[in-house]
């Protein structure tokens, strides 16, 4: 049996290469679905089955959000636990909701009122922006100079450290901090992307310019059901809630600090593998995206002897990867019936 880490996405997840996957029967799905007509909204089913992957729709604050976390929690259903044992879970940014849900601290209905909350705030309202920025190299080191061009960014007004996200910063900004990275930030090309990039229709989420969104949610979600959970929860920055947790500290970490703060995934996943032992960290639903920025966390770490990206896929290629992804079938059926 497996030990993992599950790490669950963050909003925007969902992209193109998921369209379609939301089809088959689901119990998970049918709940939110039903959810999602009783507000008079798509359910995640008719969204999933268009013909075409539409940024504007599917990107969405009142859709990106759910849709994200369907796709994780159908996932969750397929897991077999013969194969498969969570010994903590996480999530990236919106993923903490997800999180919650996976861990036991929320059932479904009232995950899903939280995400479905949260998400319809930035419908129209979208607050400032976030930019992604790399502070490693093409080898997934830790870029000395890279990191100082980022510590000078972070210093101009109006612009704030969203999430570090392994070997990318995630700048938060208003209008005129926006202006500043997208003028003054040396371009980069990694691949297809360049840098920096503005994430589309994202407001400046776990930066001080959320404040005003941290307090209508303590308004609205304040009486949420949420229990001690499960299996151990690890937040930002490494902040772990065990099962004999505070609900109320796990609630107002939930709708205060993790809103309007830093959320450190790097040190998450650090804390997480020290302190639990994984054999690998888990990445379901549309997660995928998340299995550079875990190797650069556990590279930036050392952990078992991970120098660089050559170092990870070795790993990856061995009878002992260190990521495992869902959506590859090669590596699905490692923790699935």
């Amino acid at each position: 049996m497996t030990r993992l880490l599950l790490l669950c996405p963050g909003r925007g997840s969902y992209g193109r290469a998921q369209l379609g996957s939301l089809q088959g029967p689901s119990a998970v799905l049918d709940t939110l679905d039903a959810f999602r007509a009783a507000l008079g909204r798509p359910t995640l089913r008719q969204l999933d089955a268009a013909e075409r992957f539409s940024p504007r729709t599917h990107l969405a604050g009142e859709h990106a959000s759910l849709l994200t976390f369907g796709a994780t929690a159908h996932d969750l259903e397929a897991l077999d636990p013969s194969k498969a044992r969570v010994v903590a879970v996480a999530g990236n940014s919106m993923g903490w909701y997800t999180a919650l849900y996976a861990a036991g601290a929320l059932g479904l209905s009232a995950a899903a009122q939280l995400i479905e909350t949260m998400g319809a705030y930035q419908a129209g309202n979208v607050i400032g922006a976030q930019v992604l920025y790399p502070t490693v190299g093409e080898d997934w080191r830790p870029d000395p100079t890279l990191a100082a061009t980022v510590a000078h960014a972070l210093a101009q007004p109006g612009v704030y450290l969203s999430i570090r996200l392994g070997g990318t910063a995630v700048l938060g900004a208003d209008r005129d901090g926006l202006r500043w990275l997208m003028e003054h930030l040396p371009p980069l090309q990694r691949g297809s992307r360049t840098f920096p990039l503005q994430l589309p229709l994202h407001s400046a989420f776990h930066t001080p310019l959320l404040a005003a969104t941290s307090v209508q949610a303590r308004a609205d979600l304040g009486r949420l059901p949420v229990t001690g959970p499960a299996v151990t929860l690890v937040g930002g920055g490494g902040r772990v809630f065990r099962p004999w947790a505070s609900p109320a500290a796990i609630l107002d970490y939930t709708l205060t600090t993790q809103v309007t703060d830093t959320f450190d995934l790097t040190a998450c996943v650090r804390t997480a593998m020290g302190s639990f032992a994984p054999d690998a960290v888990l990445l379901p639903g549309p997660g995928d995206t998340l299995g550079a920025p875990v190797a650069q966390a556990l590279i930036e770490a050392g952990w078992r002897g991970l120098r660089d990206r050559q170092d990870f896929m070795e790993a990856q290629a061995s009878d002992r990867p260190v990521a495992l992804s869902m959506a590859r079938p090669e590596q699905r059926t490692r923790v699935t019936a």
